[in-house]
């Protein structure tokens, strides 16, 4: 069978086997847990509680701000002892509240009760999704809720299962889909009841055999479940690029998925869905990927979010001394760490850590316009022009020669000869443009 897959993209080393075999090991919370108030796109959110208060396990300490927003919920008991800035993972402040863990692990009324999903509306389902502080866990971090009722719900025809994780690296989600296959099918049908004209596809990258088959023997019968082989290239997992592979059908920047009649959910994402709608529990926990050549012990860790990123890196066995560069992610899309100090937060993936730093070894020099860049770029915009623009700080150009269709998957400057940073100055690029949009 022929693997669907989209146009142009890359084929980098994908590291995967570090970790692929490595079962899921849950750890504890932290002494000290810090919650950035920014965990999803669009506006913060807002505390609920003060410093001094007492909370419980699956509390909510932060309200949704707005229609694009997620609450915050409390992964264990104890004291709200702070509610003050601290540098987040981007390198930005950010208002966090500081809970310290009393260890007494209680928890609110009917956390985790099971619930009869046959007792429920559509309506309740996505009120459930809203009211558990769910977001996109593929990386994008936007509130899920929003995404599962669309103006338009009754058109949606395809809800879209990302099993891609085409990042390199990274197998948190790949480890979830061989254990925990049955609870992220229970996800998928809670969807498609808040969905009810709409047929699930669940894309797989053909480099996981093993839950290709796994979930083909699971759904065996289901009318409105499939499962769709997709080519193993980066970056599959994009969700224009899935869309496209999966229905043909295309998106940009100006359009949501919905406006094709599909919505795209990724395989975590339909997990946390699972324990929300079956288990009455809210987002408070993920399973994250650490790994790398410069890991002592590569591994996949079910967190409690809010722990810091050295508490992962300790519970993981550590990083080399050796280590030349640590990511926050993976080594396309996620960002370089300069400590270890930063909370882990819904959108967090994981620890990426080399032993080797190519990149770095290698300077900058000038365009010779190999086109190489836009051979690989599944956006179909011209990088070497792009980056022209944002040298000129010619925003205007920026924008009309498409550079707001960028999604930042990193296969410009992955190929670049001259070694540019392609996409850090499109970011900066887009960022410009939507001041210029703000301000007018």
């Amino acid at each position: 069978m022929k693997k669907k897959t989209f146009k142009k993209g890359i084929h980098p080393y994908d590291g995967k086997e570090l970790t692929m075999e490595i079962p899921i090991r849950c750890i504890d919370a932290e002494d000290i847990m810090v919650y950035p108030l920014s965990q999803s796109i669009g506006e913060p959110s807002k505390a609920v509680v003060a410093v001094g208060d007492r909370v419980l396990k699956g509390q909510m300490i932060a309200q949704a701000n707005g229609i694009i927003s997620a609450p915050i919920f409390s992964a264990v008991s104890g004291t709200v002892s702070a509610i003050e800035k601290r540098v987040t993972v981007d390198g930005i402040a950010d208002d966090c509240i500081v809970i310290e863990n009393d260890r007494q692990e209680e928890t609110v009324e009917d956390f985790g009760k099971d619930r009869d999903i046959d007792d429920l509306s559509k309506d309740d389902i996505v009120n459930i999704v809203k009211g558990a502080g769910i977001v996109g866990l593929g990386g994008a971090g936007f509130p899920t809720g929003v995404k599962i009722s669309p103006k338009n719900a009754e058109e949606i025809d395809t809800l879209i299962i990302n099993c891609a994780e085409c990042e390199p690296y990274l197998t948190a989600d790949y480890r979830l889909m061989i254990e925990r296959c049955d609870e992220i099918l229970k996800g998928v049908k809670a969807v498609l009841k808040a969905l009810p004209n709409a047929k699930a596809v669940i894309g797989i990258e053909s480099n996981k055999p093993q839950a290709i088959d796994l979930f083909n023997e699971k759904i065996a019968g289901e009318e409105k479940i499939s499962v769709c082989p997709l080519k193993t290239k980066y970056p599959q997992g994009g969700e224009r690029q899935i869309i496209y592979a999966i229905t043909g059908r295309k998106i940009n920047s100006k359009m949501l998925p919905a406006d094709k009649k599909c919505i795209v959910v990724n395989a975590a994402t339909c997990y946390a869905i699972y324990e929300a709608v079956y288990k009455n529990m809210p987002l408070i926990h993920k399973v994250v990927t650490v790994t790398g050549e410069g890991a002592n012990s590569p591994c996949n860790l079910d967190i409690p979010l809010g722990i810091s990123h050295a508490y992962l890196v300790e519970n993981a066995g550590g990083i080399k001394e050796e280590a030349t560069k640590i990511i926050s992610g993976g080594p396309m899309m996620g960002v370089a760490m300069t400590g270890f100090d930063a909370p882990v937060v819904k959108t967090s993936a994981g620890v990426l850590a080399f032993v080797n730093d190519d990149v770095a070894a290698m300077k900058e020099s000038a365009c010779i316009h190999c086109g190489k860049c836009v051979s690989v770029c599944p956006q179909f915009v011209v990088p070497q022009m792009l980056a022209k623009s944002v040298r000129a700080q010619s925003f205007d150009k920026f924008e009309a020669l498409g550079g707001m269709e960028c999604i930042e998957c990193g296969c410009c400057t992955f190929v670049c000869p001259a070694k540019i940073p392609l996409t850090q100055m499109f970011r900066l690029g887009k960022s410009k443009v939507r001041e210029m949009w703000e301000k007018n």
